[in-house]
C-alpha cells in the first residue's frame, strides 16, 4: 500500500497515542503519558490551537507515524514510527516536513533531545539527517541536538 501524508488533525491524537506505546525504542504508553501531562484532549487541543506543528503518515486506515514539533520554541518535540514502517524512508520524511513546517513558522534554529546513547537508532539517524550536538544534557539525561 501506499504512505499517505498530511497535516496532522485535532483527531488524530487518539491514534498518536496509541501508536507512542507501540514503538521500538522510547515507547509511552497512554498512562505513561497522562503522568506527563499528556492526554488526547492535550494533544488534540495542542493541534487544534496551533501550538503543536505535526505531520502524520496513513497507510490506509493505519497510521504509520507522526512527527511534532512546539511551535513557540521550534522544538521537534516527538517522531514515532512503528516498527514495522522503520527503513522505509518515512521518519525522514516526517521530520522533513516537519523541518519545513517549523521554518515557515519563523525558525531558523530547530532543536531536539536525542538518546546519548550511540546503541539507539535515533543517536545515528539524526546525526546522519545534519543534526548536530550542541554540549547540552537535559534533565532526562538525553542530548540536544540542533539544525541550524
Amino acid at each position: 500500500m501506499t504512505i499517505h501524508y498530511r497535516n496532522a488533525r485535532p483527531d488524530d491524537a487518539a491514534a498518536c497515542i496509541d501508536l507512542r506505546g507501540r514503538t521500538r525504542e522510547n515507547a509511552f504508553n497512554a498512562a505513561q503519558l497522562a503522568e506527563l501531562g499528556i492526554t488526547e484532549e492535550s494533544w488534540a487541543a495542542g493541534i487544534a490551537d496551533g501550538d503543536s506543528i505535526g505531520r502524520v503518515a496513513w497507510e490506509g486506515q493505519r497510521m504509520a507515524g507522526y512527527c511534532f514539533a512546539d511551535r513557540e520554541s521550534g522544538e521537534v518535540l516527538v517522531l514515532a514510527l512503528l516498527p514495522e514502517f522503520e527503513n522505509r524512508g518515512i521518519g525522514r520524511q516526517l521530520l522533513q516536513d516537519v523541518v519545513s513546517l517549523s521554518r515557515d513558522a519563523g525558525h531558523s534554529r530547530l532543536f531536539l533531545a536525542c538518546s546519548a546513547d550511540p546503541r539507539s537508532r535515533s543517536h545515528g539517524f539524526y546525526r546522519h539527517l545534519g543534526w548536530k550536538a550542541t554540549g547540552e544534557i537535559d534533565e532526562a539525561g538525553d542530548e540536544i541536538l540542533e539544525l541550524a
